[in-house]
């Protein structure tokens, strides 16, 4: 059973925020020769790595409520110059939208069980999938999704 990631997106204020600094990343790496792949760098090196590529995601916390995930691809860890173990997740680029779920701010990453994680928003949830993510996040928090 697959095993994710959940993380706070810090400073986006949406979805679309949080794409575009992707987007902003992947061109930086271009420019510099640098593979092209998304990654976020951390201090903790998982131990369930196993688990997270085994269809894992990670999920951002934006704003308060988990609001979308990017696919796992891989767990790179290395020592920095200081000699702190910290490692690489490395990420597909696209953003996927999931069903906002309000979320504490925490420190760090948290594991998140696969039978804990929010369904994503696909056109299988027909008009909600159209929906503004401002509309979908006001009626997350009126309690009317």
């Amino acid at each position: 059973m697959a095993l994710h990631l959940i993380k706070l997106s810090v400073g986006a204020e949406s979805i679309r925020d949080h794409e575009e600094w992707v987007q902003q990343r992947m061109a930086a790496k271009k420019k510099a020769g640098e593979p092209q792949e998304h990654t976020h760098r951390t201090r903790m090196v998982p131990k369930r790595v196993a688990e997270l590529l085994d269809g894992g995601s990670m999920y951002w916390v934006i704003k308060g409520q988990v609001s979308a995930r990017q696919k796992l691809i891989d767990v790179r860890p290395f020592t920095d110059d200081q000699g702190i173990s910290r490692c690489f997740i490395v990420m597909e680029p696209d953003v996927i939208p999931i069903m906002p779920r309000p979320c504490r701010p925490f420190q760090g990453w948290r594991y998140l069980k696969d039978n804990e994680k929010p369904e994503d928003v696909t056109a299988g949830f027909g008009e909600l999938a159209q929906m503004p993510e401002e509309l979908r996040r006001e009626l997350r928090e009126l309690g009317l999704l």
